[in-house]
């Protein structure tokens, strides 16, 4: 089965920092074929026979002494995710999707003002987190605001990054 990695907040900063080269081959030493990286914030694609999750995370934690939480999407789930996108994009580039490691706390999320956030504007997906963030990504509210308030982990990545994603994921 094809499969998209997503690795929160690596090569973000100096101790962050992973190779593409190394983090292909590290997915290679793990048994998965097919690997590609596209750009550097740690987004894989490959085919596994079964749920990589957990033993990207561990090799990553074991192989580069690095807690990275990964989130995994298989080809036919990050489709859904393009497909049920319920809001406009008129910016790609200021357009985000957060990828969760579980469902959001609908309930929890759903109670947030959106007037003390506006002009962004969020909706809920499955386990994604879709943002329009119209006057760019400099000086957000959100990401802050949703990071404090959820107790999953998760990445966010810009409609290109997702677009593009989908489009090698399912290449074959």
């Amino acid at each position: 089965m094809r499969y998209v990695a997503f690795l929160r907040g690596i090569n973000v900063n100096p101790g962050t920092q992973v190779d593409m080269a190394a983090l292909r081959a590290m997915l290679e030493g793990l048994g998965y074929t097919d690997v590609s990286t596209h750009l550097r914030s740690g987004n894989a694609v490959f085919t596994a026979e079964s749920q990589p999750r957990e033993k990207i995370e561990k090799a990553i934690r074991d192989g580069l002494d690095l807690p990275v939480a990964v989130m995994v999407r298989t080809a036919e789930e990050l489709r859904a995710v393009v497909e049920g996108n319920p809001l406009q994009v008129r910016e790609p580039a200021k357009f985000g999707v957060v990828f969760l490691s579980e469902p959001p706390d609908r309930e929890q999320l759903e109670a947030i003002d959106p007037d003390g956030y506006a002009p962004e504007v969020m909706r809920i997906g499955e386990r994604e987190l879709y943002i329009d963030f119209p006057n760019g990504l400099a000086r957000t509210k959100l990401p802050a605001l949703l990071e404090k308030k959820s107790k999953n982990a998760g990445t966010m990545r810009n409609w290109n990054t997702v677009v593009k994603l989908l489009a090698l994921v399912t290449a074959r």
